[in-house]
């Protein structure tokens, strides 16, 4: 009998979700079968705290060493829930897969406005998406390259690595196209390594650690290693800190998954918006956790720093239980970034399928598969974009760090452009069932304070002396995407760009949005109606 009332009450949800996409003019044509549990997990998943800090533990021992590493953590944390706080505010309103290219057309003033600010913020958020993704799986490729050198004279290169990158891509490529239905099966399996697995994992280091650092090493251990030997140290100790939280804000990144899986959660408005906060919150608490039971664990720091394996954790594995137990050990966090990756590329295709269905990307790509009811395409044009950002590495020794640059820079610029128009315009923000009440506004400015900061420093050069080996390329592949946005919008994509279209008001004129012609038939359609516009039901 209970079974029976969940399953009718999940199906009033399901009506009422339909009915709330079918107001903000979308049909249902993904599969809707995930709850908050597993639209938590995706973004927990994807934030991924022993990914982030194991394949830039290097980078931040030698980038502020440990103090950096737990205060930058403890501060990162506050901020970045500042930003998520305003997120899901907006994702309770408005939960689509498009995620923040339709809130700000949602929330911009006039429809020039929404069509403007739509383009740029999905532009930024679609590098930033793949850019991630190349950030996740390159560095679970380095870290099969690493482990595969402990036991044999493996011995890893630029094109090696790349080719491992690939076949992982593949693999989750293929899983993501054939497992639709497997894969909250493997986003249970994600939350339980991630949680309880990871939590075991970093317990048993610590209490099997022989010796440990002192709190004052965790805590005020100050490391400069970001220039060459005859280099020296850096004259400002407050500027190695600032990029050294790199570390930080890179891990705690990718939790708009929440809400570009919104369109397959039950009840969308309000477990969505949870989803964004409790991945954040208990992301922060276990990558804290992690930090500290590392760091304790530290035999001896230089030689941590210096390892042959140039890979600190394993290095740290290698030192507490010898080479099978850290063999053992580091498949475990191997398998976890595995499965960040997976669901990073689920992300990026339904984000992908959305701003394809909305003409911000060539229109081919919003198609999804009858049988396994999967944007399959994207899926695909994931897993090419994070393949060919990462050939790079092929030449340069600072791909990888620009790379995590790239991502971290695009996404949260995507988050922020929503978020300061709900703060400008906020007269124009209709609130969900998550609201934030008085302290919205201000909660929005802090954010976007934050999100301004961490897009001027990650975009500075990160060793000494810069050369074309050592230069920050985040700058210029930003300013690339910046540059793009906006010269395309102006150029020609202002002609024929219009931001969300609704399809349920086409279809009820007759018009097949899929078919040439379509956008002007409509817009003459609603012309002679004398309706108003529809690009954005809130003008």
């Amino acid at each position: 009998m209970n079974k029976l009332r969940r399953q009718s009450a999940t199906a009033d949800d399901d009506l009422a979700d339909e009915g709330r996409l079918g107001e903000l003019g979308y049909k249902q044509e993904l599969r809707r079968d995930w709850g908050l549990i597993h639209n938590f997990g995706v973004s927990f998943s994807i934030i991924s705290v022993i990914t982030g800090i194991t394949t830039l533990f290097q980078y931040g021992l030698t980038t502020g060493g440990p103090a950096v590493m737990t205060v930058g953590w403890i501060i990162v944390s506050f901020f970045t829930f500042f930003i998520a706080l305003a997120m899901a505010e907006i994702t309770s309103a408005h939960p689509t897969a498009g995620g923040p290219y339709f809130w700000a057309a949602m929330l911009a003033p006039n429809n020039y406005l929404a069509a403007f600010f739509s383009w740029v913020t999905g532009w930024f958020n679609f590098v930033g998406q793949f850019a991630v993704t190349t950030g996740i799986v390159f560095g679970c490729a380095n870290l099969i390259a690493t482990l595969a050198t402990v036991k044999s004279g493996f011995v890893p290169t630029p094109g090696k690595i790349v080719g491992i990158h690939a076949a992982i891509l593949v693999s989750m490529g293929l899983v993501n196209t054939f497992g639709v239905r497997y894969l909250r099966y493997l986003n249970n399996t994600s939350i339980v390594l991630h949680s309880l697995g990871i939590a075991s994992f970093a317990i048993a280091v610590v209490a099997a650690a022989p010796t440990h650092q002192s709190a004052k090493d965790v805590f005020a251990h100050f490391n400069d290693a970001t220039g060459d030997p005859g280099w020296g140290e850096r004259a400002s100790p407050a500027y190695v800190a600032c990029i050294g939280i790199l570390f930080s804000q890179y891990t705690l990144t990718g939790f708009d998954a929440s809400a570009h899986l919104s369109e397959e959660t039950h009840n969308a408005s309000r477990s969505a918006p949870y989803g964004v906060l409790m991945s954040v919150g208990v992301s922060a608490l276990f990558g804290f956790f992690l930090i500290l039971c590392l760091l304790f664990s530290i035999q001896d720091f230089d030689a941590t720093v210096g390892s042959e394996y140039l890979q600190p954790v394993l290095q740290i594995l290698l030192d507490i239980f010898g080479e099978n137990g850290a063999i053992a050990l580091f498949t475990l966090i191997i398998v976890c970034v595995w499965h960040c990756g997976l669901f990073s590329i689920t992300s990026n295709s339904r984000m992908f399928f959305s701003f394809s269905r909305d003409r911000g990307i060539p229109h081919f790509f919003h198609h999804v598969d009858k049988r396994f009811k999967s944007p399959i395409r994207t899926i695909w044009l994931a897993v090419l974009l994070a393949f060919l950002l990462a050939l790079p590495s092929l030449g340069s020794s600072v791909a990888f760090a620009a790379a995590t640059s790239i991502a971290t820079i695009g996404l949260y610029i995507s988050y922020g452009i929503p978020i300061m128009i709900g703060l400008i315009w906020h007269k124009n923000f209709v609130k969900g069932p998550f609201n934030l009440g008085v302290l919205s506004r201000p909660i929005a400015a802090v954010a976007c304070l934050w999100i301004g900061f961490i897009t001027i420093v990650f975009c500075l050069p990160s060793l000494n002396p810069v050369t074309s080996q050592t230069v920050n390329y985040s700058c210029v592949a930003v300013g690339i995407v910046g540059i793009f946005a906006m010269g395309s919008w102006f150029l020609w994509a202002h002609r024929w760009f219009t931001g969300p279209i609704r399809q349920i008001e086409a279809e009820a004129m007759g018009i097949d949005i899929d078919t040439p012609g379509a956008l002007e038939q409509l817009e003459v359609e609603k012309e002679k109606n004398g309706a108003a516009a529809y690009t954005n039901g809130a003008h």
